[in-house]
Formats: C-alpha cells, structure tokens, sequence
C-alpha cells in the first residue's frame, strides 16, 4: 500500500504546538543557550560556517527552504528575548553612506512584524554590517535560512522565562 506524507507549512510535525520550522537541532540549540546568550539568524549569503566556527558552541543550523521572517516567527515562539538590555534585537544594516535596498527593507519589515507577534516592547536596533560579523562571531550559534533578500540578518538576546510563561520584563 503506497503512503502519501505531506510536506509542508501547513503540517504540524511530530510534536503539538510547535513551529515545523523548529527541527530538533534547533531546539537543542535555543535550549541550551542561557539568559544573555545571542542567536544569530542570518540569510543564506552571510558567511555562516566561518562566523559559526568563532561562536560559543561552532554551530551552524541551517534551515533549508525557510526566510528570515519564518525563521524568527518560530524561534520567537519559543525563545524569551532579554528585556533588560537596551538592544536585544540587532539587524544587520549597510555601512555608513550605503542606503538599505528596497528588498533589504522589505526583510527587515517582515521581520519587524514576526518578532512583534512575540515581543512587543523590544524592536531591531540597526548595526553596521562589519560591526554585525564581529557580534555574530560571539553569538552562541548561527541559524542559516534561505533568506535572499539581502541584509536578512539578526541578533536575538536571550532572556528568561518569567512565572507566568512570558518573557521576564523589568
């Protein structure tokens, strides 16, 4: 008897509640980072495996046929953002005298918007793109998407689960 098995954003996965987006690396990855550790989200012409090999854990997810704005939907989801910092949420922006492409700005926009589904106080502070690789090399692990828009790419603070299940707030 010939199985038919659906792939897709519309399929929930193996567990209840999740994001398909979040594979098991990834969760391991968002667990094992501690209050103040950084995740960087990059977009899919970041240089990912030299930037990862510098971090904390030298791990690379790599989340094949996922933008940037999915990607930070899900890890959103799961992941408190550090609320007692003055930027927890960077992007990556041109250098000084460069404008943001129009494609750039639709990216961050986008991702504005899924990161404000699960953190409403905290927003992107822009970072100058050699400024953004240096970071990035301190993060605690780098997730790759398949963002190509150019500048898709984020720094995300963790931050502590309060009580009640939210992020911890000042």
């Amino acid at each position: 008897e010939e199985r038919t098995v659906a792939y897709g954003a519309d399929v929930l996965g193996l567990l209840k509640g999740l994001d398909p987006v979040l594979t098991a690396e990834l969760l391991f990855v968002l667990r094992s980072a501690g209050h103040g550790d950084v995740i960087a989200v990059v977009d899919c012409n970041f240089p990912a495996v030299e930037v990862a090999s510098k971090t904390t854990t030298g791990t690379l997810v790599t989340l094949a046929g996922v933008d940037c704005p999915d990607a930070l939907n899900a890890i959103g989801s799961v992941m408190p953002i550090d609320l007692f910092v003055d930027e927890p949420l960077r992007n990556m922006c041109p250098s000084p005298g460069l404008e943001l492409p129009p494609a750039g700005v639709e990216v961050l926009e986008l991702s504005s918007k899924a990161m404000a589904t699960h953190c409403t106080t905290a927003k992107f502070t822009p970072l100058d793109r050699m400024a953004f690789y240096d970071e990035a090399r301190k993060a605690f692990a780098v997730v790759q998407c398949s963002e190509r828009r150019p500048y898709g790419c984020f720094l995300l603070q963790k931050g502590v689960v309060g009580p009640d299940g939210k992020d911890l707030q000042p």
